[in-house]
């Protein structure tokens, strides 16, 4: 079993930003890539942002210039930088692991699930 922790949602407005932070084991860690989702009331899941075991990067086109995703591997940590946040970015985010070298942004194969931290944008 493989424990993700997310944290960092919170209430902003138009323009602002947050970082969404997802931390699993060490062991973990150097195995799983990891991919960023969200949920929106009424909507269906979205893959928005992931990141390969080789540090490779892949984001939805609705947040592409906007979110970044780093690592900070002495932490197990992987951050979402979400920056110019707009009000359709509002939803609940999770963050996953997935025991492959490269994540895709659909949930194929993500085992693990954070808990979902939520992210509100106001205009």
């Amino acid at each position: 079993q493989v424990q993700v922790l997310e944290s960092g949602g919170g209430s902003v407005q138009s323009g602002g930003s947050l970082r969404l932070s997802c931390t699993v084991s060490e062991w973990a860690y150097s195995r799983f890539c990891m991919g960023w989702f969200r949920q929106a009331p009424g909507k269906e899941r979205e893959g928005v942002a992931s990141i390969g075991l080789d540090g490779s990067t892949a984001y939805a086109d609705s947040v592409k210039g906007r979110f970044t995703i780093s690592e900070d591997n002495a932490n197990n940590t992987r951050y979402l930088q979400m920056d110019s946040l707009e009000p359709e970015d509002t939803a609940t985010y999770y963050c996953a692991a997935n025991p492959r070298k490269l994540c895709p942004l659909s949930s194929t194969g993500y085992i693990y699930w954070g808990q979902g931290t939520q992210v509100a944008v106001s205009s």
